[in-house]
């Protein structure tokens, strides 16, 4: 930090804002958007207010200093990130002011998310129509500033035509109400001036702006004509904070249609695809979203996701009709299958999705379609850049031919998708920015597609913007006096040039603030083989592209991604920001680098879910990347008291078995517990779980000798051993009813997780290694291996591939939950007292993320429990919500989706797999919680 930055942050907190930040690791966090742009601010600020705003303007214009706002920072062409001032409004300025049902319009603050407005707003069936595919985390300012379309702009329009008025304040400080303003221009001197401006050019704004509905490069000047009545709220929309700051919106909503059918057309090619989009137009479809099979192939292979039945062919045509009643919809789809020729000789194939999930499932692989296609397997890193170009939807199947061309002669390639029914194409490309021309190439690339574009009558822009991307572009697709044009109506609004200098009027080149889009390498000495990124720790930390799923509230859907930001809505405890000071420190920009306060500080309320691992689009791991770092962190230093308590946990819990009863006694007598918390790094607020009085092994040793039966190895864990063996008789009940002869782990194997998740990954690697050992005779004997505990069973199917060693390292994989086992076994069916029990489920989030919580749902749903799915995290994730100072944010995480969910849950039973979930709910609630075998082993074993 500057002098000047350090007296810019006095000066506005002196002026009255209150949350005003200059620490490196705040301004690493907001350095890039979603975009290939880094540009690291000088301070970053939490306006909340209009005033707050004003008064950062005023200071940047007296300082000449560059003022930027910010939502959710989801921007793709580098709109968000400045070199002064960022104005963060998603925390304070996020309220739904009013929602006027007669009316049909909304009132809210700019740093309001899409999604909260139509939750806002559905109970008068109402919605805002525009919903691009960050629905889930976007903001209706950067919407604005965007002039966002997504996929339904084409029944509804773009954010432009939904916007009544706005609430500005502009470069000058002058605070304006813009609407309609032909008859109150004098009223406003930069509304008078603006008025002069647009009389001085008319000709060429009637003659170039507005042309298509997808035309969102440079200023949509079109609005101010006189035949629209001068209508500058519009205009406003899409200058993407250049001319003024939107401190509220008044936003027309639309009725939301009473039922909706999404059909799915399978085409030869994409371009053929985009061909039969202009026959389909006519049917007035809520949305047709082109998709290229190979996304389809991406969500299959890498991702391990299962995919809805989906026609044949390599482009596809998701195409959403409308009705008020099934007969209005079976009529539709009707005349879809007429009108795009299904059934006739060289027609597409076409597939219904009438399921509901079936439909959303389909929509999520298209909305993912950003962050799905940046990391292929085996291939070039995917990038922004020319993302977002559009045409007339008659020319796009032409356009996509020739951009095709293009590609290939430079040696690129990408998996397009996009918006069809608008013209609106969407392609991340394999641009070799490691190249020693990689830079230049991309200019290269990014002139001639400009050219192509406009060819074709199209735009740089679609609904991304121009930002830091696209600005220089314009002079390829606007004459000179257009340009002009621009130039004039941000002089009158932004005369110093503070507001986002340097998009659109007088714009950076291109090829200026890439951030380092070529990963730097970092392999030495690390813990963790990091196989899908060649090794590379760099490569692994840079699979974050920014586009923000981590800010969104999943568990509505059964997602979990991230539990901490959800609980803080702080963008440090983002995976997005973890990500960003983790890219730092690998660049070298972060001094002291693993041991830095920077790393600890934005780690520090990472819970290990491994949620986003599973949940982000790109596969971004901060569970793994958090080991790596405590793992570098602490070599060869001393570790956290916590770290030797909770983390050597399968070390101390077989001497406290020896005598368990005294054991309790030492941790539950008064005076002693806080002593030992205190000693051992865990919050006074936690209980402590008590130690079984006789373990399961005990237990399983004790009893007769059982019956014949194919054999089955039961991993036994720590927790189920030691404090809940309970669990395992129940899963031996259950077993050895579905005719399995049930043999026990060897003694004294462990799969590692608790040193995993502290770090210490040089006792994890030989922990997990010799379990790994002893269980591979089993698995080539082709006996079958199940686990009770969801975290052990994911460490080996998930960190073994990356930390143990390589000649065991495959045996992890068939490790198996008990759904998964039972649901595979021949002629078994869940006892009768399941069907008809009413039950909330806390799948664990490792189940989630790593094994997927498929198999227990299929199990139970054929059992016929009325099951209800909770998403979200359970907030004590392993060690995390019992170490000192984390208890706070653990309870916030649980009442996120579970506390809820419990407390409106009636009288139903709570299972939870996952020892550390059962935890949290023993200190949430006084009923009782049980795993899956208990469950089906019965109400005796329940109550046992």
């Amino acid at each position: 930090m500057t002098a000047g930055d350090a007296e810019v942050a006095g000066e506005l907190r002196s002026r009255g804002l209150t949350e005003v930040e200059t620490a490196p690791r705040r301004l690493a966090e907001y350095s890039s958007d979603a975009s290939l742009y880094r540009v690291r601010p000088a301070v970053v600020a939490f306006p909340r207010s209009a005033e707050d705003i004003a008064v950062a303007v005023e200071v940047c214009r007296d300082r000449q200093l560059p003022v930027t706002m910010r939502g959710a920072g989801t921007s793709l062409a580098g709109n968000a990130v400045g070199s002064g001032v960022v104005l963060d409004v998603s925390r304070h300025l996020n309220r739904v002011r009013r929602i006027d049902p007669e009316s049909q319009a909304a009132i809210v603050e700019p740093g309001v998310v899409l999604d909260d407005l139509q939750r806002a707003a559905a109970p008068y069936g109402l919605r805002f129509g525009p919903d691009p595919s960050t629905h889930s985390r976007c903001t209706i300012g950067g919407m604005i500033g965007n002039n966002a379309c997504g996929s339904r702009a084409l029944r509804y329009g773009r954010t432009a035509d939904n916007v009544v008025a706005l609430d500005v304040i502009t470069g000058t400080g002058e605070f304006i109400t813009a609407g309609h303003a032909a008859g109150t221009a004098g009223q406003s001197p930069t509304l008078s001036a603006l008025f002069s401006v647009v009389a001085s050019y008319l000709g060429v704004i009637r003659t170039e702006f507005g042309r298509f509905g997808r035309q969102v490069s440079g200023y949509s000047l079109e609005h101010l004509l006189p035949e629209r009545d001068f209508d500058v709220a519009r205009a406003l929309v899409g200058t993407e904070g250049t001319c003024a700051i939107t401190t509220k919106a008044t936003v027309r909503l639309v009725r939301a249609p009473s039922l909706t059918v999404l059909a799915v057309l399978g085409y030869p090619s994409l371009a053929e695809a985009a061909d039969a989009v202009p026959g389909l137009l006519p049917l007035a479809p809520v949305a047709i979203e082109g998709l290229d099979a190979g996304i389809i192939d991406l969500v299959r292979t890498e991702r391990g996701g299962e995919v809805p039945a989906l026609p044949a062919g390599q482009g596809l045509l998701m195409v959403e009709l409308a009705g008020s009643s099934g007969a209005d919809l079976d009529e539709a789809v009707t005349s879809l299958r007429a009108a795009a020729g299904v059934g006739r000789s060289g027609g597409p194939d076409c597939v219904v999705a009438d399921d509901r999930r079936q439909a959303a499932a389909i929509w999520r692989i298209r909305e993912d379609g950003a962050g799905l296609v940046a990391r292929p397997a085996g291939g070039r890193m995917h990038y922004a850049g020319w993302e977002d170009s559009a045409v007339p939807p008659e020319r796009l199947g032409s356009y996509l031919r020739e951009l095709c061309t293009l590609l290939t002669r430079h040696g690129l390639t990408g998996l397009p998708y996009g918006h069809f029914g608008d013209g609106c194409l969407h392609i991340r490309i394999d641009f070799d920015f490691g190249s020693p021309r990689g830079t230049a190439a991309f200019r290269e690339f990014l002139l001639e597609a400009a050219d192509l574009a406009t060819a074709h009558g199209g735009s740089m822009s679609g609904e991304h913007g121009d930002g830091r991307a696209r600005g220089e572009l314009l002079a390829r697709m606007y004459s000179a006096e257009a340009l002009s044009a621009m130039a004039a109506v941000k002089a009158v609004f932004d005369p110093a040039d503070v507001l986002n200098p340097g998009v659109i009027v007088q714009p950076r080149p291109l090829d200026a603030d890439l951030r380092p889009v070529r990963p730097h390498t970092y392999h030495a000495g690390l813990g963790f083989r990091y196989h899908r990124d060649g090794g590379d720790f760099g490569t692994a930390v840079s699979r974050c592209t920014g586009v923000g799923k981590c800010r969104a509230d999943l568990t509505a859907t059964g997602g979990v991604m991230c539990p901490s930001y959800l609980a803080t809505r702080d963008e440090k405890d983002s995976t997005r920001a973890r990500a960003r000071v983790l890219q730092e420190l690998v660049s070298g920009a972060v001094p002291g680098r693993w041991r830095s306060a920077e790393v600890a500080e934005s780690l520090e309320l990472c819970l290990a879910c491994k949620a986003c691992s599973a949940d982000c689009p790109t596969g971004t791991d901060m569970a793994a990347y958090k080991a790596e770092a405590l793992y570098q962190r602490y070599r060869g230093r001393l570790r956290p008291a916590a770290h030797y308590s909770l983390g050597w946990l399968p070390r101390w819990a077989p001497l406290g078995a020896r005598s368990p009863g005294l054991a309790n006694a030492l941790l539950t007598a008064p005076g002693l517990r806080q002593v030992a918390k205190r000693v051992a790094g865990i919050d006074p607020r936690r209980t402590l779980p008590k130690l079984a009085s006789d373990t399961f092994r005990d237990w399983f040793a004790a009893r007769p000798a059982a019956a014949e039966g194919r054999r089955v190895l039961l991993w036994v864990d720590t927790f189920t051993n030691y404090f809940t063996p309970r669990v395992g008789i129940a899963a031996v009940a259950v077993l050895e009813a579905a005719g399995y002869l049930v043999e026990l782990s060897r003694p004294g194997d462990c799969c590692g997780l608790t040193w995993i998740s502290t770090g210490q990954l040089d006792t994890a690697r030989r922990k997990l290694s010799r379990s790994l050992a002893g269980l591979a005779p089993h698995i080539v004997a082709g006996t079958p291996v199940v686990g009770l505990e969801p975290s052990c069973i994911a460490a080996f199917r998930g960190d073994a591939r990356e930390l143990a060693d390589e000649s065991v390292a495959a045996v992890g994989a068939s490790v198996r939950t008990l759904a998964e086992l039972l649901t595979a076994t021949p002629g078994w069916r869940a006892p009768d007292h399941v069907r008809g029990i009413r039950a909330l489920a806390q799948p664990h989030c490792h189940h989630h993320a790593v094994m997927g919580w498929g198999s227990d749902a299929t199990l139970l749903a054929a059992a016929g429990a009325d099951v209800q799915r909770v998403g979200g995290c359970c907030g004590l994730a392993g060690n995390f919500g019992m170490e000192r100072g984390h208890f706070e944010v653990s309870m916030s995480v649980a009442r996120t989706a579970l506390g809820p969910a419990l407390d409106n849950a009636g009288n139903v039973v709570v299972l939870a797999d996952g020892f550390s979930c059962r935890t949290q709910l023993d200190q949430l609630t006084d009923r009782p919680s049980y795993h899956l075998a208990e469950l089906l082993a019965g109400a005796a074993a329940m109550g046992a």
